[in-house]
């Protein structure tokens, strides 16, 4: 490989979040979103350049980002869209949140799978927006939504109805013939969509395709909002830069209107490194994804194999889903964190029973981590 994945970078008293919340504790932080690799040498350099012109005013998107981008689309997915969809922002959760607010009113619901990202639930708290569920079911091993059970919840007051793919948590990418289910549950009852596909470039599993929600066909296009970004692929999400895509220009407008004023324009470095890694990032990705695609196949094996764990293949992301319902304890959180593993909790998900554990980071420490929890849950059994 080009690329030393398993090389180790100490980020233990840096600025990062994931790895401050354990600062000087013997606990390994599985847990938020981002990866320990080094972003690609094509973003590091392309960062050095800029810096090294020494000014940094305000700045706008170049347009060469808008052509990089959606030749992305066009050649990744099939996806022909025009630079005049895009809306850069600095972020995809502030999508999330602008969404809520500018597509419902005071009274309206928005409706949101569950288990699910926890800024998906926290956007329509915000907003003071109530919010239905769509639990998700385990179908064949995989992860789908229940659209079903989510009929017969309805009041008649929903407007918006936001969907994750490849879905988070869980590793779900969504087959056509099931975006088109949720294409005809939106239509049926005249919902505006918000589909978070931030982790579409993460596909682990061979033969597997994203397909972007909006290129469906045209009803599909003309009442959704895509929100993708590079931060996650690249790993450069302290980097904040996300893409809008807006096919409708009334539903754009309404968009910018609720942002004006309050969400400001994307950091001109951002900017540098999201142009960067979509033109020049490719191989990295590819190298990054047969890396993750190793420590996956290490996390099922050996957290299936523990008793009272259980987890269904992850055909997409860096984030396991780990079913912990078998398990005698009351907090399994908790419990690991005191093995010495930090993982993300269920309950922020929506299901106390669960763990998410992020296996973005090289393999030495992932076995580790394992170690410690199949020794808690071994003692546990044999207690």
């Amino acid at each position: 490989m080009a690329f030393n994945f398993d090389q180790w970078i100490d980020r233990s008293h840096s600025d990062s979040v994931k790895w401050n919340k354990y600062r000087d504790r013997d606990i390994i932080p599985l847990w938020v979103a981002d990866t320990d690799f080094a972003s690609p040498p094509a973003v590091i350099d392309a960062l050095q350049q800029r810096i090294a012109h020494g000014v940094f005013g305000y700045g706008h998107p170049s347009p060469e980002l808008g052509k990089v981008f959606t030749r992305r689309m066009a050649e990744r997915y099939g996806w022909h869209i025009l630079p005049e969809w895009l809306v850069i922002l600095p972020g995809l959760v502030c999508g999330l949140n602008l969404c809520v607010r500018a597509f419902t009113a005071e009274g309206q619901a928005t409706l949101a799978p569950s288990p699910i990202y926890p800024p998906f639930r926290k956007a329509a708290k915000f907003a003071g927006r109530s919010q239905r569920q769509i639990p998700l079911r385990l179908d064949n091993q995989r992860w789908v939504l229940d659209l079903a059970h989510a009929e017969r919840q309805l009041e008649g007051n929903e407007r918006l109805l936001m969907l994750c793919n490849p879905h988070n948590p869980g590793g779900t990418v969504y087959r056509r013939e099931e975006l088109l289910a949720q294409h005809e549950f939106a239509r049926r009852h005249d919902l505006i969509v918000c589909s978070d596909e931030i982790h579409c470039d993460l596909l682990l599993e061979p033969g597997l395709q994203h397909i972007p929600f909006a290129s469906l066909n045209d009803d599909a296009a003309q009442r959704s909002i895509t929100l993708m970004a590079p931060s996650k692929t690249f790993n450069i999400a302290g980097l904040g830069a996300s893409m809008a895509i807006i096919p409708n220009n009334q539903l754009r407008l309404q968009l910018c209107r609720a942002r004006s004023g309050i969400v400001p324009e994307v950091d001109i470095l951002a900017l540098v490194a999201a142009q960067a890694a979509y033109s020049d990032g490719q191989q990295w990705l590819y190298e990054q994804l047969d890396y993750l695609r190793a420590n996956r196949d290490l996390v099922i094996e050996r957290i299936n194999a523990l008793p009272g764990l259980h987890l269904p293949p992850v055909e997409a992301t860096y984030l396991a889903w780990i079913d912990c319902r078998g398990l005698p304890v009351n907090n399994p959180h908790a419990f690991f964190e005191q093995a010495g593993v930090g993982l993300s909790p269920g309950l922020d998900f929506g299901d106390r029973r669960f763990v998410r554990l992020n296996f973005g980071c090289r393999r030495e420490l992932l076995r580790e981590a394992l170690d410690r929890m199949a020794q808690a849950v071994n003692r546990l059994s044999a207690g």
